[in-house]
């Protein structure tokens, strides 16, 4: 039995080096797409005018409207020098430089102003957020810094003696007028790319984008007294991209101040948001050749953009994720092999979380998440019930009630570990260390449940142990086997426990009293399959319940080698050897070869054994 259980470890290992040490083949890089600039700067332009050109004809100020002709005259000149791209927008370009020419139609030009912006950002992929939390400390001090005060004033007031000698002046961040069209976007746009006409210049070659995001929510904070309390949980894009006037409609007039100067924190937008900056990285990074830089990047939209969002996004669209899933999949094998097509695939990449960033904006129904939630609860926690239950059930047939407190000690210290590790180390268990976890405890577990199941299985071919077990099995070996008990107990729900508790926390977001329920009845439904795992065991003969108990723990070993394979394979510790398969995530299946193979191995070793076992011996032995 030891030289067979060394065998399998031996195979499976091999598997895994082999996988590990396999030769990568270097390619030639290819030059990346340039940055829409262009667009960005329109859609600043027309932004500009959307809340602008309404206050120049009511005012029928002369200077104000020929200001407002020279913006859209700086519309169609972008539209025009960004070539065949821009084509489709210069209809509506000069159908509003028409209307303004004439400054007529208010109502109509802001409208078309508003829905052209919305068009471009969508069809090119504009980003309209930051994508990072804004730090409100460092855009006040950047206000000081970077020259604002000289116009603006200490306070935002605009009341200088520089902004008196100014035509047109300066904004004043206190003006009800001004500030009722004012976005962060917006005036994210104004500092990149600055106010023609004005003394209003643009910081884009000067402050980060980062730098300027936090000027941008600094500014339109400004008016707003401290929020006392916690804001509401708004997701940043809509933050950016909202008046306070819709920010009030949407949480109430008492939720304005503090929306505009704290953060609840990222949202499951703005995670992508990262992502989507992250897979852009790699994509350069990959034109230049830098494969191993790129293959990080795209490591690290994954693990820390996609992935603590991921049980969120399935919920509101599964076959999304799947196809996000195997996007990512072929960029990361594409890098590892050096392969060119990575910055197209990177290109695809971006606009598939575009796609699911934007499909955020509507939020899930109770009852989808009630069933999500049911469905983690028991997906999550059946292999440990399972494997939880047949320990106990063999255990209580053999009258070793003592070492049934073992198992029970076990899975309940796995828990507390969890809720421990969920409660004070959040950041340590999201991501690529989650994942790492995971993996190495799915392995680990891998081991403990062969050991297991060999020691079932011998039980079950003697005749002795059969007849008078609980008359002859000592104490002393009992005591043996309860590290081993213990052990398998807490490996099998350890990796369960904090994972689930982060997969209902993303999932409570959109329904946090549906995750109640769904979790209640999950748990009622474990609780229902340990129960009758251990009703049927009693009922069983004990040869037979060995048997069973012994192809449980071996199938469940199959599925865990599958898992912990495919961890490590996320976080990039193993390399990705994808093959047409069936993807079963229930089952531990994945299409890739490293996965694949050493779970059939390890799915046909007892076959192979018992096949071994039963062969005749030779005359020539028996003599």
């Amino acid at each position: 039995m030891k030289t067979t259980f060394k065998i399998i470890l031996f195979a499976l290992g091999l598997f895994l080096v082999t996988g590990v040490f396999t030769a990568r083949t270097a390619r030639a890089g290819e030059a990346m797409a340039s940055p829409q600039s262009d667009f960005q700067r329109l859609v600043a332009v027309l932004q500009y005018l959307q809340g602008d050109y309404p206050t120049a004809v009511a005012s029928k100020d002369e200077g104000e409207l020929k200001e407002q002709s020279s913006f859209i005259a700086e519309a169609v000149e972008i539209a025009h020098k960004a070539g065949a791209p821009a084509e489709s927008y210069l209809a509506r370009l000069e159908s509003i430089a028409a209307r303004i020419g004439k400054g007529e139609d208010a109502t109509g030009v802001s409208r078309d102003c508003s829905a052209l912006v919305e068009a471009i950002v969508a069809e090119k992929g504009l980003t309209r957020s930051p994508r990072e939390t804004p730090d409100f400390e460092r855009g006040r001090a950047l206000f000081s810094s970077s020259g604002c005060t000289t116009c603006h004033g200490e306070t935002g007031h605009a009341d200088t003696e520089a902004a008196k000698k100014l035509d047109p002046p300066p904004a004043n961040f206190f003006d009800p007028e001004r500030m009722a069209q004012l976005t962060p976007f917006r005036a994210f746009n104004a500092v990149t790319y600055g106010l023609k006409g004005t003394a209003m210049v643009g910081f884009a070659q000067t402050l980060e984008e980062r730098d300027r995001w936090a000027l941008a929510f600094y500014v339109t904070s400004l008016r707003h007294a401290t929020c006392a309390g916690e804001p509401p949980r708004a997701p940043l894009e809509q933050l950016a991209n909202s008046t306070d006037a819709q920010l009030a409609a949407a949480y109430g007039d008492g939720a304005v101040a503090c929306l505009r100067t704290k953060f609840a924190g990222l949202d499951d937008q703005q995670q992508l948001v990262f992502a989507q900056s992250e897979v852009e990285r790699a994509a350069k990074l990959a034109a230049e050749g830098r494969w191993d830089e790129a293959r990080q990047a795209v490591l690290d939209a994954y693990l820390k953009g996609v992935e603590p969002v991921e049980v969120l996004l399935r919920a509101r669209d599964a076959s999304l994720v799947t196809e996000l899933e195997a996007a990512f999949l072929e960029t990361r094998v594409s890098l590892e092999h050096h392969d060119t097509k990575a910055v197209e695939q990177s290109k695809r990449l971006v606009e598939i979380l575009e796609r699911a960033r934007r499909s955020g904006a509507s939020r899930s129904s109770a009852a989808s998440v009630f069933w999500f939630s049911l469905l983690i609860i028991v997906r999550e926690g059946f292999e440990a019930t399972v494997i939880i239950a047949a320990l106990l059930a063999v255990l209580k047939k053999l009258g070793q009630r003592a070492q049934a407190r073992v198992v029970h000690a076990g899975w309940i210290s796995a828990i507390a570990v969890g809720a421990v590790a969920f409660v004070f180390g959040q950041q340590l268990v999201t991501g690529e260390n989650r994942e790492k976890i995971e993996g190495i405890f799915a392995l680990l577990a891998v081991g403990m449940l062969l050991h297991a199941a060999l020691w079932l299985n011998a039980r079950s071919t003697t005749r002795k142990m059969m007849g008078d077990l609980r008359q002859k099995m000592t104490s002393a070996a009992m005591k043996q086997s309860s590290v081993a008990l213990f052990a398998i107990s807490f490996s099998a729900m350890f990796r369960e426990s904090f994972e689930t508790a982060i997969f209902l926390q993303g999932l409570s977001i959109d329904a946090p009293r549906a995750v109640v329920w769904g979790t209640i009845v999950g748990v009622v439904v474990l609780l229902g399959l340990v129960f009758g795992v251990d009703r049927l065991g009693l009922r069983l003969p004990m040869q037979t319940l060995f048997r069973v108990s012994t192809i449980v723990l071996v199938v469940t070993a199959v599925v865990l080698l599958g898992k912990g394979i495919h961890a490590l394979q996320e976080v990039g510790i193993l390399p990705l050897r994808p093959v047409r398969f069936v993807r079963f995530e229930l089952l531990g299946v994945f299409p890739d070869v490293l996965s694949l193979a050493p779970q059939v191995v390890l799915a046909l070793a007892p076959l192979i054994w018992r096949f071994v076992k039963r062969a005749p011996t030779p005359a020539s032995d028996r003599a």
